[in-house]
């Protein structure tokens, strides 16, 4: 007969030869039923019966899985000199020849002469895998790799083990994929699985085997119980990957909890029990599903994700799973005992806290910008909104991320503050654009409820600066000095234009104090009373801290307006009754201006005493209780000068160079151990008083001197010759 198209074995006549001397054998085995035939002898070729085509295909018509489109297409595959039996038995389809032209094979002539019992059936074998019935067919499987390894000295060029050991590996192959199956079934059946039990079994006679064989026996130790964890983690993961994706994370995330805490229940419940304690069955499945959702989480980490979602990934992998899964009261006790340790490794989330903070530093500066854009500072305009708007935008990262871990918590804060510090440059900028040309058609009204609105946005500012830099990063507090330098501007900015309404209405009763009809007349310091008092009911909106700032800043320039006549020497006392008529009307108004400051909730109450003590400079007598006062009045106020209590002896009327060269000697030498040379502003007070000249008291009575300069004036002059009255 002619041979078929497409045999791989029509090019090589030896190899076609072992093939049918490997197929003649597998007929002559069990359960074909067929008497073996003994191979044909030299020059008998014709004598001997040609196998029929029907038989061969019977045969390969036996093995599952092979079809018609399946054979054709292995047959173009170029097919190894030394097939195993299964390979063959799987492969191409050829036409055979006879019985006679086969010539007589190396392996029957060997096992014919030894008389050896015929080897295990590996068609059978399959058989057993195939039904499941893997303790037969793995002790079978033992049975022909002992064989194998007994025939494995053969010195004949081909060996004959060598066929016979690639077929007990593809039944080895053949026998862990239904191990394994079995493997991944048992789980998701939610119940008591009986063909675990197998499994169990073949794992247990594999290591016994391992045992028997020496070291360095090929294909041995198998190690199956390992190869049983690998396959219990790809198992989990298998099962984690059949979750279906929901559209957002946050759903996808609880599933592949549900799926894992559910699973893990059904290992506790019905599939742990089933194996021997020294098998440690349920960490082995919780460890292959610790590592099938790290790969889960590992592949979301490497997607491109929003912020929400990185927050959402990272809050999941350090709180949620952690408390849903960890501690789960069914399976979490279980679980912590095992010590799985991260899902992520620390530097996938390092990287996924880094890109959450760049985008958000990103974000936020943008959403800041659309929160405070140019349009917004119109009249209608509350700054409030302003700073509200962009606390609450910042402060959602601040409350977030040190929830997920402190670190994370630290650098999120520490960015922020960057961000808040640009913000806050550019928000000075435009309160100083604004505060210049707040509009021509704007009432002065109006430019007052504005500044109220801009300086009531600082204290959340000042106050969420304080917060972020509490986080306690090294590199914050440069970045908070620089938040409270702007936020300083824009208050002192918003407080000027405030108050500067009230000191221009003030300015005429000013002038007034510190002369002598201010010593019978206290109608322009009533004024200036009733002014504040009126100016103080528009702050009403004001926060509480900005109006405290306010007010404060207020108590200090009235006083420095209200020292600053005397110090000009408007007044010079001329006789002792003089100067306690000053010091009266002095101590009287400073406790008027005490009080009101105090009504007003002022929080400067060092400016009280300022008053009071230079009285004491007007009404002392002895020369040493005016060098003590001197010394107080130092100590309280750093940043009095000679010159300033020079000028307060000459209201005094104080003419002898002596005593003044005393006096002022203490403030001379207190200067020279000032150990502090600045002040702050908020303490500054002297020091915004300036004194041109130093005052000397003349000696004679000033009335005396303005009466003869009366008469001076009265004298008449003498008339030139010509001049027409």
């Amino acid at each position: 007969e002619e041979e078929e198209d497409g045999d791989p074995f029509a090019a090589n006549p030896e190899s076609r030869y072992r093939r049918r001397a490997t197929l003649e054998r597998l007929v002559g085995l069990a359960p074909f039923g067929r008497a073996r035939r003994p191979p044909p002898k030299d020059g008998d070729g014709d004598s001997g019966r040609a196998r029929r085509r029907s038989e061969d295909f019977g045969l390969l018509r036996r093995l599952p899985g092979r079809r018609k489109a399946s054979v054709e297409a292995l047959a173009e595959r170029p097919v190894p000199k030394r097939s195993s039996l299964l390979r063959l038995a799987l492969g191409t389809r050829g036409r055979r020849g006879s019985a006679g032209e086969r010539p007589p094979t190396v392996e029957s002539e060997g096992v014919a002469a030894m008389g050896a019992p015929p080897l295990p059936p590996v068609l059978e074998i399959l058989e057993l895998i195939q039904r499941r019935e893997l303790v037969a067919a793995d002790e079978q499987i033992i049975a022909l790799e002992a064989e194998c390894v007994a025939l494995s000295p053969s010195p004949s060029p081909v060996p004959p083990a060598g066929r016979q050991a690639r077929d007990v590996a593809l039944l080895y192959e053949a026998l862990l994929a239904q191990l394994w199956a079995v493997v991944g079934e048992a789980v998701p059946a939610g119940r008591p699985y009986p063909p675990l039990r197998s499994v169990i079994r073949v794992l247990e006679q594999e290591e016994a085997a391992d045992r028997r064989h020496p070291p360095g026996t090929p294909g041995r130790p198998r190690a199956l119980r390992r190869r049983w964890q690998e396959a219990v983690g790809r198992a989990a993961g298998e099962r984690l990957a059949q979750v279906a994706p929901p559209a957002r994370l946050g759903a996808r995330l609880a599933a592949l909890a549900a799926r894992l805490v559910g699973d893990l229940g059904a290992v506790r419940c019905h599939v742990a029990p089933a194996y021997p304690s020294e098998y440690g069955a349920f960490g082995v499945y919780a460890r292959g599903y610790h590592r099938a959702l790290a790969q889960q989480l590992g592949a979301l980490a490497q997607r491109p994700l929003a912020v929400p979602d990185l927050y959402l990934l990272l809050d999941w992998h350090s709180n949620t799973y952690p408390r849903e899964v960890l501690g789960h009261p069914e399976v979490g006790a279980l679980l912590q005992a095992q010590a799985l340790g991260p899902l992520l490794p620390p530097e996938t989330q390092r990287s996924l806290e880094s890109s959450c903070i760049a985008a958000v530093k990103v974000r936020a500066p943008w959403q800041a910008r659309g929160r405070a854009r140019d349009g917004d500072w119109d009249g209608s305009m509350m700054g409030t909104r302003v700073a509200l708007g962009l606390a609450l935008l910042l402060r959602a990262h601040v409350d977030r991320a040190p929830q997920i871990t402190p670190e994370f918590g630290m650098e999120m804060a520490h960015s922020l503050l960057g961000v808040l510090v640009t913000f806050l440059h550019s928000f000075q900028r435009k309160v100083e654009r604004f505060l210049e040309a707040p509009g021509e058609a704007t009432p002065p009204d109006g430019a007052t409820g504005r500044a109220i609105a801009l300086v009531n946005c600082c204290p959340p500012f000042r106050t969420f600066v304080e917060r972020l830099a509490q986080f306690g990063h090294p590199e914050s507090e440069e970045p908070r000095r620089q938040a409270h330098a702007a936020l300083d501007k824009v208050t002192r900015l918003c407080n000027h234009v405030l108050t500067q309404r009230l000191f221009e209405d003030l300015k005429p009763y000013f002038n007034k104090l510190m002369k002598r009809k201010w010593l019978t007349s206290s109608d322009a310091f009533d004024a200036i009373v009733m002014h504040i008092t009126s100016f103080t009911q528009k702050l009403r909106p004001l926060r509480p801290e900005p109006y405290q700032v306010l007010v404060s800043e207020v108590h200090r320039r009235v006083l420095i307006e209200y020292v600053r006549p005397l110090l000009q020497v408007r007044l010079v006392c001329t006789s002792a009754k003089m100067r306690a008529r000053v010091a009266a009307r002095l101590g009287d108004e400073a406790r008027q201006l005490r009080e009101l400051f105090s009504r007003l909730d002022s929080t400067s109450p060092w400016l009280d005493s300022v008053v009071p003590r230079l009285r004491e400079l007007l009404v002392l007598e002895d020369t040493a209780a005016l060098q003590m006062e001197v010394g107080v009045l130092v100590r309280d106020f750093p940043d009095v000068r000679r010159k300033h209590v020079a000028a307060v002896l000459d209201v005094r009327g104080l003419r002898g160079q002596a005593a003044r060269q005393e006096i002022l000697g203490v403030v001379q030498d207190l200067e020279q151990s000032e150990a502090e040379p600045g002040l702050p502003r908020q303490r500054a007070f002297f020091s915004e008083l300036a004194v041109t000249r130093e005052v000397r008291c003349l000696p004679f009575h000033l009335p005396r001197l303005a009466r003869l300069s009366r008469l001076r004036l009265r004298r008449p002059h003498p008339q030139r010759p010509g001049q027409v009255r």
